[in-house]
């Protein structure tokens, strides 16, 4: 009964959605004014039964209920509860239906909190996000549906993939999720600007929390995606380019440009086809994010779909959403006007530089993503990886770096090179000094790349300028929108001397070991002091006990696994890690080889946790300029309430 219930709700919200959309091309085209006043009450419903819908698949896998397909397919009787919850969206179906909901609600807030925004166009965003969440209803109730039900319930479901048997598959989807579907906000109201051809500060200003919003949850769902693959995958490695990571990095990358360029609209009256046009680009790469999972081209343990008719669907929504806002753009592009100018040498000209390199990195990635695909379609079979990545977006990123830290001391409109380069000159010879200290020190250990000599070089300089807005400032004054830009720059330094420090340092071993065998890797003696059995809720395995020691210390015991699933089948290793203010040591345990020997693979990764920290910084930094530009446009709403009050009293 709850998934038949569930299932109306699902086709309810989009009768309503198309409804809302109905309604808002109505009014837009003059010719049933009198809908207008349904369109915010109908995207506000649809929202409420898009959850409705994903509450009940919740509440299906939560009990087990193996007369569903999907739950019967993706769950077990014996997974503990948080895994049997996780499961809902660890498969295609459930994973589109939450994307569903979450645009249903995301919506449904614009709908109540958003007024400052001429009525008209606001109408026109709730349609234009009524048109999207249409096809993904489309795509749900005709090829994906999630509350298919079973004539015959097998006696048990198959189980979840191990490897997404992990609490940060409870955190790291939905919380992606909501980066997405943040972004379809934004093209939305992309969209509905240029209908309405109402491009300016106020537009800016309305859109400008919601791209917040969603690059605050990219960046952790980012962060934390790639957390998860280090430690549970077991390859030590923290990015590898993979295309389902590209597809989650790509929207960022445009997010981070939108996000800026929102600013310099919203406070300047400058860059309005770029902003329009950006809202456009970020939410097209999380289409084309989705069509790379969800279509069955890739094989990932992110990639759920494998029916072809699936990708034709997703590819033909693509093609309308991303094909139709660009077609509107071209149209409408002539009509929305320059704005103000500025000079080269201006915080404005800086924020379009570092959107220009961003631009480029975004341009880089997509291509390296999609060649291999569009090659193998030809029959020839190609790897596009770190070689061809990392050093082509260094060219692009370390020059964004260098204005990044310059740009923040620049004024509005046109500045003086000579007086940023007598408040940032000392700045910006740090990272020659820093490089010649750092290679004089390392070539003599065997010498390190020139990537991650530039990177601990720069790391350090990006650091300290990303301090220097503070400085002759009185700091319980600070607009908290500036703290948010200071802590997200100085989160940026921090992952960045993450990244560079474990790709100069880290010493890796892998051995075949007996019980009481010592080895060394970097500075830690791994001393395997046995092997045992164990058993988890849904899972058996054998445990490898470890005593480790750094520099002679005192001993610290890790446990690293071989572990074996039964629902479905499939043995993974289970990585131990121990963490210290310099670095982490990084076991995994193999299997059993010839002569009473365990194959064991180690790492010493020097301040490689600085990647996440910094990853987490920059998420704060938005959190703390999300809420200064909530602040004050709580506190703008309630001045102008105050003074219509008083100008009503002064009437009577």
């Amino acid at each position: 009964m709850l998934a038949e219930f569930a299932l109306a709700a699902l086709w309810l919200a989009a009768a309503l959605a198309a409804l809302q959309l109905l309604a808002g091309v109505l009014v837009l085209s003059e010719k049933a004014l009198v809908l207008g006043g349904i369109v915010r009450p109908l995207a506000v419903v649809q929202g409420l039964l898009a959850l409705a819908a994903l509450l009940g698949l919740i509440g299906l896998f939560a009990t087990t209920d193996l007369s569903v397909a999907l739950v019967a397919e993706n769950s077990h009787s014996a997974k503990p509860m948080l895994y049997k919850i996780a499961g809902t969206w660890g498969n295609h179906e459930g994973s589109m239906l939450l994307w569903v909901a979450v645009m249903g609600l995301a919506g449904s807030f614009v709908a109540l909190v958003e007024r400052r925004l001429p009525e008209r166009t606001m109408l026109a965003t709730l349609a234009g996000q009524a048109f999207v969440s249409l096809g993904f209803y489309a795509f749900l109730l005709l090829a994906s549906n999630p509350f298919a039900r079973l004539t015959q319930p097998p006696p048990e479901g198959n189980g979840l993939n191990p490897l997404l048997q992990d609490p940060g598959l409870a955190f790291h989807p939905p919380t992606l999720y909501l980066g997405y579907v943040g972004l379809s906000i934004a093209f939305s109201f992309a969209i509905g600007a240029l209908v309405t051809r109402e491009v300016g500060p106020a537009f800016a200003r309305a859109m400008r929390p919601w791209v917040l919003g969603a690059w605050i949850f990219l960046t952790l769902g980012i962060t934390a995606g790639s957390y998860w693959a280090y430690y549970v995958l077991g390859w030590g490695g923290w990015w590898f380019w993979d295309p389902v990571e590209n597809a989650s990095l790509m929207p960022w990358l445009a997010a981070t440009a939108l996000l800026h360029s929102c600013s310099v609209l919203a406070a300047r009256d400058a860059l309005r086809a770029w902003t329009v046009m950006l809202g456009v680009v970020a939410f097209s790469m999380s289409m084309i994010g989705t069509f790379l999972v969800r279509s069955g081209i890739l094989t990932s343990v992110h990639a759920f779909a494998v029916d072809p008719l699936r990708g034709k669907f997703i590819l033909a929504l693509l093609a309308i959403n991303i094909g139709g806002a660009l077609t509107l753009f071209a149209l409408r592009a002539g009509s929305v006007t320059e704005g103000e100018r500025f000079s080269v040498t201006s915080r404005e000209g800086a924020l379009v530089f570092n959107n220009v390199m961003l631009t480029g990195i975004l341009g880089i990635v997509l291509i390296g993503t999609l060649y291999p695909l569009v090659t193998e379609a030809v029959g020839v079979r190609v790897s596009v990886g770190p070689p061809y990545f990392n050093p082509v977006t260094a060219l692009f990123a370390l020059p964004m770096m260098l204005v990044m830290m310059v740009g923040p001391l620049l004024r509005w409109r046109r500045d003086a090179p000579g007086r940023v380069a007598r408040a940032q000159g000392w700045v910006m010879a740090l990272p020659p000094v820093v490089g010649v200290v750092t290679a004089a020190v390392f070539i003599a250990h065997g010498g390190i790349g020139l990537l991650p000599l530039i990177g601990l070089s720069l790391a350090p300089a990006l650091a300290l300028a990303s301090l220097l807005p503070l400085r002759g400032r009185d700091l319980t004054r600070l607009p908290l929108p500036v703290w948010g830009m200071v802590v997200a720059h100085f989160g940026i330094a921090v992952a960045m001397a993450g990244m560079a420090s474990d790709s100069a340092f880290s010493t890796e071993r892998l051995i075949a070991a007996h019980v009481g065998e010592e080895t060394r890797v970097g500075p830690w003696a791994v001393r395997l002091a046995g092997v045992a059995p164990v058993a988890g809720p849904n899972w058996t395995a054998m445990e490898a006990r470890l005593v480790v020691r750094y520099d002679g210390a005192g001993a610290t015991t890790l446990t690293p696994q071989s572990r074996t699933y039964w629902a479905p089948p499939q043995t993974t290793g289970v990585s131990a890690l121990l963490t210290r203010w310099n670095g982490q040591l990084y076991t995994v345990m193999g299997e059993e080889v010839e002569g009473d020997r365990w194959q064991l693979r180690l790492w010493w990764k020097p301040f490689v946790p600085l990647i996440w920290l910094g990853g987490a910084l920059v998420a704060l930094g938005g959190a703390l300029a999300l809420l200064g530009r909530v602040s004050a446009d709580l506190k703008r709403i309630s001045v102008r309430t105050r003074m219509a009050d008083r100008r009503q009293r002064q009437g009577r």
